[in-house]
């Protein structure tokens, strides 16, 4: 699919890939447009939606992800697990922001579980920060089971067992010259 956005991305998207391909591999669906997410976001289906706010932050990200792809090898999970990459996806992560969390202050990485477009929970950088990839993981497995019902994990243990987290600093991460 085309992906066409308004404004190009802030990071080189070569360099950012391995970050949004651990997330993938574990199953979540990238929201990159704003159709996408009022698509699977704004949806009056009942369905539970964890959107995973991705980030080049090397010290949050690099525990964020690791905490949210554990997260999800949980019993119980969301019925969708998606992602949108802060600074990558910019008219999709101002779109999220503006419409559906509008009285959040923006944050990334971050994540949040909605139904019918409404936030259930979320989790702010500020709760990732300084925290290790279990104690996230544990807060989001949390919620889980207070608000989804889907039978988890997202991936099989096999699978997940092979996952090799994405880790880099976002100093190091060049700017995208287009």
């Amino acid at each position: 699919m085309l992906n066409i956005q308004s404004r190009p991305p802030i990071y080189d998207p070569e360099a950012v890939q391995p970050m949004r391909d651990e997330l993938v591999y574990c199953g979540f669906e990238e929201l990159t447009t704003t159709e996408k997410v009022d698509e699977v976001v704004g949806a009056k289906n009942d369905q539970t939606v964890l959107v995973m706010i991705n980030s080049v932050c090397g010290c949050a990200a690099g525990s964020a992800r690791p905490g949210v792809t554990e997260a999800v090898q949980h019993t119980v999970i969301p019925d969708r697990i998606t992602t949108i990459f802060a600074g990558q996806d910019r008219d999709a992560i101002d779109h999220f922001r503006q419409i559906y969390m509008p009285d959040v202050p923006p944050s990334s990485p971050s994540m949040a579980l909605l139904k019918n477009g409404e936030v259930l929970y979320s989790m702010p950088r500020m709760n990732i920060e300084g925290r290790y990839p279990d104690q996230i993981a544990g807060d989001l497995r949390n919620a889980f089971d207070k608000f989804a019902s889907k039978e988890g994990p997202s991936i099989s243990k096999e699978k997940y067992d092979k996952l090799v987290h994405a880790r880099a600093c976002g100093s190091r991460i060049p700017l995208n010259e287009e």
